[in-house]
């Protein structure tokens, strides 16, 4: 394994070429070069100096050697570090393993300068020495363990050293001090606990410290107000508690400042806005409270600014309209009051604003877009009132405005419905009214629009300049008039509410060509005519509310035969005749059907009345009845016959072979009768090994009888839980095109082997390099309908458990298919199971997951993450492979982070149900988006 600290022991006289040239070739023998960069590292060549990655001092002395990134691996020979004149050995970004050689540093070279190692996989602890000359050692994002030996000191020439994602464990030593002329620190994404040490306060060249994503607890101590040329401080994710120390108001060079995600209390210290140099500032998450002063006038170079998730109160400050380089403001979830500054946006070149969830009051000030770049409004849940000002009515960069449960008041400006990039638009839970349908609509990106709980009055406009509508909420208006056909005219269109409002006429046919549409709620009308007869087909509706009109006839005989449609809810209508017996309506509440002159057969619905019979002619009655009676008769006897013969093939078999004893149960019957124990135990040989990792190795097996494939996983039966069985019986039952099913299991006294049917396809972490943006939202969106089928449609709900691209297959269609385990070493719950598919989407979008090797532990990838969604940094984040489809859908992938940091909210009470991860990401992941103004901002990453 690498290792950091080092013994030397210097030679008295150079290395020959001939020496040198053993020593290179000694270490190209040690590794793995598949792609042949060291191709020219041979004995025929005349000089070192031309060797690729080798660098030559006037001597031709070999100083460096430089192989980052060549996709090197295997284990190290010690030859490399016995070079006498070697400066620079930078082997990072590899796949090298294993520890580093025990002799490696028992003889060698008095100038080694800079080491890098990062980004490979290697494992080891940090063993003890010294290093008189180095000045740069990086072994970040490797798996090095252990503690951080007391003598770390003793490399006094260290500037740069990087620790961070690894496992180290145990307390930072306050012996670090003694390097006295670091200037770069990082020790973030390990294990380490305790104290930060006052001694760093002595390191006084020191300019970055990262300490993040640990595990450090008690008070940042004061004495790091001591670090004068600090230019960038991140403590971020650990358990801190306490005041800010006032002390950093000594920090005059410091431009970063990211303290959220601890425990800290008490106000802000007023000096701390005295930071002229703060690029960006972040405290939130934290328990801080108090007042921000009028002080923070003197950040005039801040960028970023938040302190969201605090209790902070009193007045959102004047002066923090006069920030000229203000971009990114997030205030919300405070207690701030009062007003918003007036002027704010005029001064400044607001891109993002969210004061959402205090306790604000006054107006909008008409100054927000003056930038002419704010593209994402955010002010909901205070008590803002007055009119949408109509300065953002002419606002052209923005696309996420969200308004709504607030008193605003006034009507809705021509122009405000003629923006163009806005997708996401809420205004719902105000006092704003006036007509809608006197207008053209004309907002080609738009999405999502809610003006539910309002005063809007006037009929419906026939359209909203959108093709890509998916959710259309206008419940709980004064809206009049008729459905117009043309809400036939939205093909993304899947949830529609227009309940609670004064619409008359028939419901329109046209509307069943929505073909997307998964909720309907037209109640609390006063519709009439029939229940159109097409709603029986629409393919994916599920949850249909008529209920509080005046609709007559008969209900629709084949309503509910699909088996989409879970939730109806008729009553209150002048609806009569008989209730169609399909599954939704056989268990359907009846209250659901109640106010209108329906019966249910009397069997079939207990809380109705049996339908009347009718009187008929007894001859014809008679052969009728007997007729429907021998038809029945032979329905069930067929019936009986096919469930008893399935009941019997899946029932638990015990078959002995070669004096043990196996017991098989299979959940389809065509298993049943195509896979006998011989053909499960015939592929667990090592040829048919198809996946190998911790929870078991799977076989792929194939039916002698008529080839059907299917997949083996083998465990040992003392290592299962004693629930393992009864939850496989459970698992054997589920049925979801993205779900792989179990279909059988057996096992012996010893050993135990599970089969899941073989689904043709490769693991997502092998293909996701290789898929388009496009691929990448349609795999996305199918484990979201798994998930949700799993804990919204399984009774019990199911969890899928350590969700992760290795339980993901894709097959030939782009489609995912995940395999459950009821194996797992830990407690798995529903928010567990979200965390799990927030790291996927994290994924899909940067092409780095949680054991990327450039971030170590998944905590700063969800950071890295978090910062790249705030900051906007489209072209710094994206995954390579889909940057060329980023410009026309840079909206998408945005709130598609978003929805990826809302799954892994470190809170799990924050996380969306599986149900609502559904809607929103199948709602953000439809069509393409229209261009986000792009953001330069100043980034530590």
């Amino acid at each position: 394994m690498l290792v950091f600290l080092f013994f030397f022991s210097i030679h008295t006289c150079a290395l020959d070429g001939s020496e040198e040239r053993q020593l290179l070739l000694s270490f190209k023998a040690s590794v793995n070069d598949p792609s042949h960069y060291l191709s020219n590292w041979n004995t025929s060549a005349n000089t070192l100096c031309n060797w690729h990655g080798i660098t030559c001092n006037d001597n031709n002395n070999i100083k460096a050697i430089e192989l980052t990134g060549r996709n090197i691996s295997g284990k190290l020979s010690s030859s490399i570090f016995h070079l006498s004149h070697i400066e620079t050995i930078d082997l990072s970004n590899n796949q090298l393993s294993g520890q580093l050689p025990n002799d490696m540093f028992i003889s060698g070279s008095n100038s080694l300068r800079r080491l890098n190692f990062s980004n490979n996989i290697l494992t080891s602890t940090l063993p003890q020495g010294s290093l008189t000359t180095l000045e740069v050692l990086d072994l970040s994002n490797n798996m090095i363990s252990g503690i951080i030996p007391n003598n770390v000191g003793l490399l006094s020439t260290l500037k740069f050293l990087d620790l961070g994602g690894n496992m180290l464990v145990g307390t930072i030593p306050s012996s670090i001090s003694n390097m006295s002329s670091l200037e770069y620190l990082t020790l973030a994404s390990n294990q380490l606990v305790g104290k930060i040490p006052a001694q760093l306060g002595q390191m006084k060249n020191l300019k970055w410290i990262y300490l993040g994503y640990n595990n450090l607890s008690g008070n940042i101590p004061e004495q790091i107000g001591n670090l004068f040329l600090l230019n960038h401080l991140n403590l971020v994710y650990n358990n801190l508690t306490g005041e800010i120390p006032f002390t950093i108001s000594n920090l005059t060079n410091l431009r970063y400042l990211f303290l959220y995600g601890n425990k800290l209390t008490g106000p802000v210290p007023q000096s701390l806005f005295s930071l002229e140099k703060l690029v960006s500032l972040d405290l939130s998450d934290n328990f801080l409270s108090g007042e921000i002063p009028e002080c923070v006038f003197n950040l005039q170079n801040v960028e970023i600014l938040h302190l969201f998730s605090n209790n902070f109160t009193g007045k959102i400050p004047k002066a923090l309209a006069s920030l000229p380089r203000l971009q990114v403001l997030q205030l919300w979830s405070n207690k701030f009051s009062g007003q918003i500054p007036k002027r704010l946006g005029n001064q400044n070149s607001l891109t993002v604003l969210d004061l959402s969830s205090n306790n604000l009051t006054g107006k909008i000030p008409d100054t927000l877009c003056d930038s002419g770049r704010l593209f994402k409004l955010i002010l909901f849940s205070n008590s803002l009132e007055g009119a949408i000002p109509r300065s953002l009515s002419s606002c052209k960069s923005l696309s996420r405005v969200r308004l709504q449960n607030n008193r605003l008041s006034g009507e809705l400006l021509a122009e405000f419905t003629k923006l163009p990039l806005v997708y996401f638009l809420d205004i719902s839970g105000n006092n704003l009214s006036g007509r809608i349908d006197d207008r053209k609509w004309d907002m080609p990106s738009l999405q999502m629009l809610n003006m539910a709980r309002n005063r809007f009055f006037g009929k419906l406009p026939e359209t909203f300049g959108s093709q890509k509508l998916e959710n259309l909420d206008l419940s709980e208006n004064w809206f009049s008039g008729s459905i117009l056909p043309s809400f036939g005219n939205f093909p993304e269109l899947m949830q529609l509410k227009l309940s609670h409002n004064e619409l008359s006429g028939p419901i329109p046919q046209q509307l069943s060509s929505c073909k997307k549409l998964v909720s309907l709620d037209l109640s609390h009308n006063r519709l009439t005519g029939t229940i159109p007869t097409s709603l029986s087909d629409m393919p994916v509706l599920g949850d249909l509310d008529l209920s509080e009109n005046q609709i007559s006839g008969e209900v629709p005989r084949n309503l509910g035969a699909k088996v989409s449609l879970v939730q109806v809810n008729i009553s209150h209508n002048k609806l009569h005749g008989i209730l169609p017996p399909t599954a939704v309506f056989l268990a359907i509440d009846a209250s659901a059907v109640d106010g209108n002159n329906l019966c249910g057969g009397g069997d079939t619905m207990s809380a109705l009345p049996p339908c009347k019979s009718v009187k008929r002619n007894p001859t014809w009655w008679f052969i009728v009845t007997c007729f429907l009676v021998a038809l029945l008769a032979f329905g069930v006897a067929s019936y009986l016959f096919v469930k008893l013969r399935r009941r019997k093939e899946l029932e638990v078999k015990s078959v002995e072979i070669k004096e043990r004893i196996w017991e098989l149960q299979f959940f389809e019957s065509k298993v049943s009768r195509s896979v006998t124990i011989h053909d499960i135990l015939s592929a667990a040989k090592e040829d048919n090994i198809i996946a190998k990792g911790k929870n078991g190795i799977s076989y792929k097996g194939e039916s002698v009888s008529n080839g059907m494939q299917f997949v083996v996983k083998e465990d040992s039966v003392k290592s299962l839980p004693p629930s393992f069985w009864s939850q496989m019986v459970e698992l054997g039952k589920l049925r979801h095109p993205n779900v792989i099913k179990l279909i059988g299991i057996c096992h012996s006294e010893n050993d135990a082997y599970v089969l899941y049917e073989y689904c043709e396809g490769k693991v997502l972490t092998q293909v996701m390099r290789d898929l388009s943006w496009d691929q990448r939202r349609k795999i996305a969106v199918g484990i979201a309908k798994a998930l949700r089928f799993l804990h919204c449609c399984c009774s019990p709900s199911l969890v899928a458990g350590c969700m992760s691209p290795e339980k993901v297959i894709v097959d030939a269609k782009d489609e995912p298919h995940i395999r459950l385990n009821a194996k797992e070493s830990k407690v798995i719950t529903e928010k567990s199971d979200i965390y799990g598919f927030g790291l996927v989407l994290i994924e899909l979008l940067t092409g780095k997951g949680p054991t990327d090797t450039e971030f170590g532990a998944h905590q700063s990838v969800v950071e890295w993450a978090r910062y790249c969604y705030s900051d906007c940094h489209l072209d710094v984040w994206t995954d390579l492979m889909i940057r060329e489809h980023v410009s026309s859908n840079q909206n998408e992938i945005v709130e598609t982070m978003n929805l990826a940091l809302h799954c892994t909210a470190g809170d799990p009470t924050a996380r969306p149900c599986a149900n609502e991860l559904y809607k929103t990401l199948d709602s953000i992941l439809r069509t393409s988006r229209s261009c986000v103004p792009d953001l330069k901002v100043s980034s530590p990453f």
